[in-house]
């Protein structure tokens, strides 16, 4: 009870060094790769939930736009697989960094916009500037519109971050709770308990919708520009 509320938050280390390389290239070794010519269950269930996304991910793509489906998957795979591994107890998420979501979401938008300005120059030009504006507002116009667009990385990177600590919080507040009423009445905490039975089902969506909003926000960001 005397843990710090932000304890889980903090940086790994080991002999005084951060492990939080180490934590992070974890997940990948979660998906199995087999080279057999019939794939067991795992691998299966595996490559079918891969195939559904993609599908409902990149169908609104063209061609330029598709040669992302790799890198959109390993990513929706590596946040998805972090945010549920957060939840095991005495577990450290990566993505309550906004640091490293930060490091996920420029790099990302910045090519999805580069992309556009190469290839789209002036459609990506002209989404400063909405047909049939005033001339009194295109100066206005211009500077809130740039604004929106060097705001969507923080956006991605904010999100992702507010949504996986408040889930952290939650369940380490309720369950603090179900633990101090224990010694007051079995009932009521009996009550907090389920409270956080449901909760924790609920997170194990959130980490989920997380990692899927994540990317998906990343691919229309890229059908704008490719």
């Amino acid at each position: 009870m005397n843990e710090n509320l932000f304890a889980s938050f903090i940086t790994p280390t080991m002999m005084g060094l951060p492990i939080v390389v180490l934590i992070i290239m974890f997940p990948s070794m979660l998906f199995p790769s087999t080279a057999r010519l019939v794939n067991n269950r795992l691998v299966s269930i595996q490559q079918w939930l891969i195939r559904i996304t993609a599908k409902q991910m990149m169908t609104i793509h063209n061609k330029k736009g598709q040669t992302w489906t790799l890198m959109l998957m390993s990513l929706i795979m590596f946040i998805g697989s972090t945010n549920l591994l957060g939840l095991l107890p005495h577990s450290f998420t990566p993505t309550t960094q906004l640091s490293m979501n930060l490091g996920m979401a420029i790099p990302l938008w910045a090519g999805t916009v580069i992309l556009g300005f190469r290839h789209k120059t002036k459609a990506s030009l002209a989404h400063f500037l909405p047909q049939g504006t005033p001339l009194p507002l295109i100066p206005m116009l211009v500077i809130i519109e740039t604004i929106s667009l060097f705001i969507q990385p923080m956006a991605l990177a904010v999100r992702l971050t507010a949504n996986i600590t408040a889930g952290h919080l939650l369940i380490h507040l309720i369950g603090g709770a179900t633990l101090a009423l224990m010694s007051i009445s079995m009932t009521t905490a009996f009550i907090t308990f389920v409270i956080l039975v449901l909760l924790t089902v609920l997170e194990f969506a959130v980490a989920l919708i997380q990692a899927y909003v994540f990317t998906l926000l990343v691919s229309l960001y890229l059908h704008d520009n490719a």
